[in-house]
């Protein structure tokens, strides 16, 4: 009996052929004809270009009539899937239930399929794709262009240890879009045969030189380290970084691409940007043999508790806080090191007249005896507070352990909270999720910077201080009426000439770092100025204190220290002259890139 095809929708170029409910084939109308996606012997047509039982052990020679009681029959002891087969064109069905039945004997629920078809009223006829978002294990891909395909393929294909294609073209599929389908499947035959990874398997650290390949984003200190690596004279490549997560297919392609053309012998981030929570970076890495170069500048258990799969002998950590070092490693780093912040002297260095202050063309406001240039943090405690979901007991205790905190050496806001209030710490550890127990400790951080620096300001508030920062100050030190504000400055354009132009430049560290050093104390004597900072145990590695630099240890000593100073600028300027040579040959930004880069020259060059 010959079946005809009921009428398709206004502008539709596909009908359904079905018999007893059941489809049978699906018309389309392709240049000016109805074409049968199966026809006469479409179904063995088709079954014949699956590959053959090799690929999928374990199983009979013949891919039909595998039966419903079979198709798990292996799922507790499956093998491990060895190849990704990719579907290109779902078709009617006959292909994807063959393929389907095949995957989930061997392999049980957790296989792995991808389909690429971006035929969207064919799927809305076969109804397959509706069924495939039944199985986590399918990845359907429909984007319009063929190289946008191709990209979220390699990026499945990164995910799952870089395992080769098993292409399963339609042909019928060349008929509606040779040019996309045939570019697909030539990819995927490419990469079947590893053909990328096999270049991208070159040899690291053989050159003289060493190439590196590096993650930017707004991130301010990443300027500086392309300017030392162009006075080093060091070749290397920036990768943007896109807004949003590391998937991007964009990223993908540039950062594969770049291994491929420029070869680097690692990556370098800062903070671990562009490494990502999947582990998509993570394993890219191991399967490529290639480093990467991670230098911390912030608490790094503040970032890394966000994060899976990070643990990876081709990750290097470095970190500009010596406390944390035993602590990463802890987490499973077996390359962890000391890396302390550093400067660009050709951008922080003394304004010509150096000792006086009172600088032509430069506002007269910014000539004091003393002057702190910091947040005040209040703004950023009530955001953490806004956005945490904390019990009311936590809530409701939070300034009072952020006191405490500020005042203990203990580096760890959970260790802080255990030993002081064990009472608290079973709320503490039952946050919903790992990010809310985060954003708390976070705000227990902040709200110890905040009272730590109001105390060390108030401490100097006799002096009228200068503060230079976000308008919570006027909060803060709402009642107080001898010291003066100014807005924000920007940290390229305006803080190299504005450090000159105090008499003392006061600093008061923030307690996400309790041995360690910020950026201040590099960045103001390289400018030739004098530093006032708060002692910190790592100080003395950098430093000569007395001599080099001048450190407080309480809010009443940094005001004796302060009236000192302000009466002595001979002295103030043997100090910053004295700091400034020692950051001339220890300290500049091309100092931390050449031990950097000999760490990994020593760690991955053998």
């Amino acid at each position: 009996m010959k079946k005809t095809p009921p009428p398709g929708r206004a502008g539709s170029r596909v009908h359904v052929l079905s018999q007893d409910g059941r489809l049978t084939d699906i018309l389309v109308h392709c240049n000016g004809r109805d074409l049968p996606m199966l026809g006469p012997a479409g179904q063995e047509r088709e079954l014949s270009l699956l590959p053959g039982p090799d690929i999928f052990p374990g199983l009979p020679d013949s891919y039909a009539d595998v039966s419903d009681t079979s198709l798990h029959a292996g799922a507790d002891f499956a093998p491990k899937q060895s190849k990704l087969p990719v579907l290109i064109g779902s078709g009617t069905g006959v292909v994807w239930e063959a393929t389907l039945a095949r995957l989930q004997a061997a392999f049980g629920p957790n296989f792995l399929l991808a389909v690429v078809d971006k035929e969207h009223d064919i799927q809305k006829a076969s109804g397959l794709r509706e069924r495939a978002a039944k199985h986590p294990g399918v990845l359907w891909i429909s984007a319009p262009e063929p190289e946008t395909a191709v990209l979220e393929l390699t990026r499945w294909q990164i995910l799952h240890e870089g395992k080769a294609f098993i292409p399963l073209l339609n042909p019928f599929y060349l008929r509606l879009d040779r040019g996309y389908y045939s570019a697909v499947n030539n990819a995927c035959q490419a990469s079947s045969k590893a053909n990328f990874w096999e270049k991208a398997h070159y040899a690291k650290f053989r050159a003289e030189e060493t190439r590196l390949l590096l993650i930017t984003s707004k991130y301010f200190l990443m300027g500086e380290i392309t300017s030392a690596c162009e006075r080093l004279q060091i070749p290397y490549h920036l990768l943007q970084l896109p807004e949003g997560e590391l998937g991007q297919n964009e990223f993908i392609e540039q950062l594969l691409n770049a291994i491929l053309e420029f070869k680097p012998d690692f990556i370098f981030t800062i903070n671990h940007l562009g490494v990502d929570r999947e582990g998509v970076l993570s394993n890219l890495l191991a399967r490529l043999r290639l480093p990467l170069a991670s230098w911390f500048v912030d608490n790094p258990h503040l970032i890394l508790s966000m994060f899976s799969h990070l643990v990876n002998p081709w990750i290097a950590i470095f970190t500009w806080d010596s406390d944390n070092i035993e602590s990463l490693k802890a987490l499973g780093f077996d390359h962890v090191s000391y890396l302390p912040l550093g400067v660009d002297t050709t951008r922080f260095l003394p304004r010509r007249g150096s000792g006086q202050r009172d600088f032509p063309g430069l506002p007269r406001a910014w000539n004091r005896d003393i002057a702190f240039v910091g947040n005040s943090m209040r703004y950023k405690v009530l955001e953490r507070l806004a956005r945490s979901r904390m019990p009311d007991s936590l809530r409701q205790n939070y300034q009072i352990l952020g006191e405490g905190f500020a005042k203990e050496e203990e580096r760890s806001a959970h260790a802080y909270v255990a030993q002081a209030r064990p009472d608290l710490l079973q709320e503490f550890e039952h946050f919903e999720n790992a990010e809310e127990r985060l954003n708390y400790e976070v705000l227990l951080t902040w709200e110890a910077t905040l009272q730590y620096r109001l105390a060390c300001i108030k401490g100097i508030m006799p002096l009228s201080p200068l503060i230079v920062g976000d308008r919570g100050w006027h909060e803060l030190l709402a009642g107080e009426i001898t010291w003066h504000y100014h807005k924000e400055l920007n940290y390229y354009s305006d803080l190299p000439s504005f450090y000159p132009c105090a008499a003392i430049n006061f600093n008061c560290t923030s307690k996400q770092m309790k041995g360690a050093v910020n950026q201040r104390v590099f960045d103001v004597p390289a400018t030739e100025s004098f530093l006032l900072t708060d002692y910190r145990e790592q100080m003395e590695r950098l430093f000569e204190p007395g001599r080099e630099i001048v450190c407080y240890h309480s809010p009443e000593e940094a005001l004796d220290l302060a009236q000192r100073y302000i009466s002595r600028p001979a002295d103030r300027l043997a100090v910053a002259k004295a700091a400034r040579q020692r950051i001339l040959r220890e300290h500049r930004y091309e100092h931390r890139l050449q031990t950097l880069i000999a760490a990994m020259r020593r760690l991955y060059g053998g």
